[in-house]
């Protein structure tokens, strides 16, 4: 049967199981619109390609399978570009499909023409572009298997304009994309054994491949062996966060205390994580040439093994089935228990609230929210000085709560939300982020009243890019530069958009100002006067100032 290159490609998606694709339309894949028409496959139409990716990377961090974006030639695909490189950090599956040119006019700077290979060939895990109609599905289930196997990141296919609207009779392509690890319990065994000479382990678990009973399962394998565990940058939800054996997370503003309790161990086991520059505060934690402790790591893709750090032990293994065996050996406990006992009291002595400046103070809100949300609420961030505050003070209570890129991107905490709410309805979503942050993404308001999305976003306002101005204010004291903001009232931007809108200056009146928003049953913006003077630190701008200047 002979389709065009949209319909072929709509198909193959439909074969593959894609429930949602995130898009920005553009003339350049105008066949491709068309297939999904009568496809089935919901269209969420958004207003920046930025934040379009940014969605499909949600929704590919949250389920596991390729988030599928499409993006118009040029600078729609420039525009996205910001999600693709938080995929590929985050290890994220993904498939962005960008319009190109008629690739009979190729090499002539023909409008909007971009060689994508060389435009994304340092971000992507693979580049590829479709030029002829007939080798669409084996593209298309190539691009699906490249975004999912070993080390999981964004696949990026250029699809031409003319090869989009040719005809072809080709068949969808079979089989199934994904595929198994060896993952056996002889290589569980042998992590054991060399883990039980240890006198100092500690884990420490991220990357991908994550889900809730590989949670249950780390969980069971640290009590079994009275382990302290530890999660990756903002993979703290990769473990409930009560566990007696959970002490932490390695992240930007790390506990000065877990911080020299990895430099004292004298075994990491790297569950999934890459362990790669935040993790390591720069790799000062662990000295790649001289570690001086031994490293047993798995990872699925062995290529990730061996890159950085020189493994005692490594095994090529999906994370959630390699704990799922070492959890099944059981019986081998270790005497860590002074150990352990001592890096879960220098975490719960961590997310103690310190009382911070001004009278709508950060460590109020994000402990209340802590303590109120149901387990399951999902929270999301981007990148900036407020994000340091929900990743101390905030408990996480299962797997699949915590959506936020380790790549440190600012304005992603909005579209990933507005992902995370279409995919989990029944859930509650909030969105953290800061003045800065959200103007990055904001004009996806309307993309969350077309769709249908309502979640709740805390917008900390202190009239500043906080993080830039810390590091300013310790380099260059009292010579502020760039880091002034001007801001919108946003609860009156929320309503001109047809959502809720809320101010809170004192923390006492949040509770109230969260259940109005939560009874509104729409997107809603709840703004929080910050004290320009607060730092996540723990510290003030004018203290940082003037330790700067005495210095």
């Amino acid at each position: 049967m002979m389709r065009h290159g949209g319909k072929i490609l709509s198909d193959q998606l439909v074969k593959l199981g894609v429930r949602r694709v995130f898009s920005v339309p553009g003339e350049s894949f105008l066949a491709a619109l068309d297939g999904l028409y009568d496809s089935g496959i919901p269209n969420i139409v958004c207003r920046h390609e930025g934040g379009a990716a940014m969605m499909a990377e949600a929704y590919g961090k949250m389920t596991g399978q390729p988030g599928v974006c499409f993006v118009t030639r040029g600078p729609g695909a420039c525009n996205a570009s910001a999600g693709i490189h938080v995929a590929m950090q985050d290890s994220t599956p993904m498939v962005l499909f960008v319009g190109q040119i008629d690739n009979r006019q190729t090499d002539r700077e023909t409008f909007q023409e971009v060689d994508y290979k060389q435009m994304f060939g340092g971000l992507a895990k693979w580049v590829a572009q479709v030029d002829t109609t007939e080798r669409l599905p084996e593209y298309i289930a190539r691009a699906f298997r490249m975004a999912m196997s070993g080390r999981p990141g964004p696949v990026v296919l250029a699809l031409p304009e003319n090869m989009l609207s040719g005809q072809a009779d080709v068949p969808d392509f079979t089989g199934d994309p994904g595929h198994d690890h060896a993952s056996t319990i002889e290589s569980a065994e042998t992590l054991v054994a060399k883990l039980q000479r240890a006198k100092r382990p500690l884990i420490v678990v991220g990357g991908t491949h994550w889900c809730d009973r590989a949670a249950r399962d780390l969980a069971r394998f640290a009590e079994q062996m009275n382990l302290p565990v530890v999660t990756a940058f903002r993979r703290q939800d990769y473990m409930d966060n009560r566990h007696p054996n959970f002490a932490g997370d390695l992240n930007v503003g790390i506990n000065p205390k877990l911080a020299a309790r990895v430099r004292e161990t004298d075994c990491l086991l790297l569950l999934g994580t890459r362990f790669g520059d935040i993790v390591t505060q720069g790799y000062s934690l662990v000295d790649p040439a001289r570690p001086g402790k031994t490293i047993l790591h798995v990872h699925a893709d062995a290529n990730e093994i061996g890159r950085v750090y020189g493994p005692d032990h490594g095994w090529c293994s999906r994370a959630d089935q390699a704990i799922g065996h070492l959890a099944a050996i059981g019986g081998f406990a270790g005497d860590y228990g002074d150990w352990t006992a001592s890096a879960r009291a220098d975490y719960e002595a961590w997310i103690t609230p310190q009382t911070s400046p001004g009278a709508c103070k950060q460590e109020v809100i994000i402990k209340w929210l802590s303590d109120n949300l149901p387990d399951n609420a999902i929270l999301t961030n981007g990148a900036g000085n407020y994000a340091a505050w929900l990743h101390r003070y905030f408990v996480y209570k299962q797997y699949g709560t915590q959506l936020a890129p380790t790549s440190g991107s600012m304005g992603y905490g909005f579209p990933a939300a507005i992902a995370a709410s279409l995919e989990h309805p029944d859930r509650q979503v909030v969105c953290l982020a800061g003045d800065g942050c959200i103007q990055m993404t904001i004009n996806e308001m309307s993309t969350a009243i077309q769709h249908g999305a309502k979640p709740i976003v805390i917008v900390m306002n202190n009239g500043r890019y906080g993080t830039i101005r810390m590091h300013q204010e310790k380099t260059y004291p009292g010579r502020v530069s760039g880091t002034e903001l001007a801001n919108p009232d946003y609860p009156a931007l929320a309503r001109a958009y047809g959502g809720f809108g809320a101010l809170v200056e004192k923390s006492e009146d949040f509770p109230a100002a969260f259940k109005a928003a939560q009874a509104a049953g729409t997107v809603a913006i709840i703004e929080c006067r910050i004290d320009p003077d607060a730092l996540s630190t723990g510290q003030t701008l004018s203290g940082v100032r003037a330790a700067s200047v005495s210095g």
